[in-house]
């Protein structure tokens, strides 16, 4: 498969390491009976976990009464939440490109970052650190973003246009998640952006099913084991080593074994 920086080297240790019940699972989802027209349950789930990786305090019964029933909270409690609600809906109902990814971007960021960085690439240093200010991953230099952006939304058409297996599909939603976080193109806001870009690349291929699996959720449940898949490859960008790359790319298709 002719891809320029979506790694395809794991796919076939990952093909036996799949569940082979696979198909059966991701059939069985559904959406939840709560959810309307109006308000969508795994919606509200995918945005409040996706958030609580990144240090959010909301609760998902807080911010469940919240949307669906009114209730009013502070606002700074869930104006970052309905930022990224706002970001999946919008990629439920528009094609996944890189334009649109920008759009989303400016949803999820609006009151993470000033306006002016809202769906604009970085043009400053990336470094990821630990809760004591240590460095654990430096991202890609801001003189690589835009070829590195471009690559990855090459790919991600090459592979719309595609037919892919289920297997293949769940292989590579992950890989999206995984390559665009390392990237991290965005000045704040990149885990929030991989995460709905690996469902809206699976919705795009499989359906609405693919809005119903929670793997925000888990890994949220899981988040100490995703920062240690993340970090597997590596402390640098130019050094990244996508062999060690199975774990992380593991933990999609296992959310099924959780739902």
């Amino acid at each position: 498969m002719d891809l320029q920086i979506l790694s395809t080297a794991l796919l076939d240790a990952y093909l036996e390491k799949t569940p082979r019940d696979l198909l059966q699972r991701f059939s069985a989802l559904e959406d939840a009976e709560i959810s309307t027209p109006e308000f969508s349950f795994y919606t509200s789930v995918a945005s409040v976990f996706s958030s609580k990786i990144e240090g959010e305090c909301m609760e998902l019964d807080s911010y469940v009464k919240h949307k669906k029933y009114g209730l009013s909270f502070q606002p700074d409690y869930t104006k970052k939440i309905d930022d990224l609600y706002t970001a999946y809906i919008f990629a439920q109902n528009n094609v996944l490109n890189e334009a649109n990814t920008k759009v989303a971007h400016q949803h999820l960021s609006k009151h993470l970052i000033t306006a002016d960085w809202q769906g604009q690439y970085r043009n400053q240093n990336m470094y990821v650190t630990t809760d004591d200010g240590k460095i654990e991953y430096v991202a890609a230099e801001p003189h690589e973003v835009k070829n590195e952006v471009s690559y990855f939304f090459s790919d991600v058409e090459t592979l719309l246009n595609r037919n892919l297996s289920l297997q293949e599909v769940f292989y590579f939603s992950a890989m999206i998640h995984l390559v665009f976080v390392k990237i991290h193109p965005w000045a704040d806001g990149n885990g929030r952006s991989a995460r709905l870009l690996e469902k809206w690349f699976m919705a795009e291929k499989l359906g609405a099913k693919a809005w119903f699996l929670q793997s925000e959720k888990m890994y949220y449940n899981n988040h100490q084991t995703y920062y240690v898949n993340l970090r597997r490859l590596g402390l640098e960008y130019s050094q990244l080593d996508y062999s060690k790359a199975l774990p992380f790319l593991l933990m999609l298709p296992n959310t099924l074994n959780h739902q």
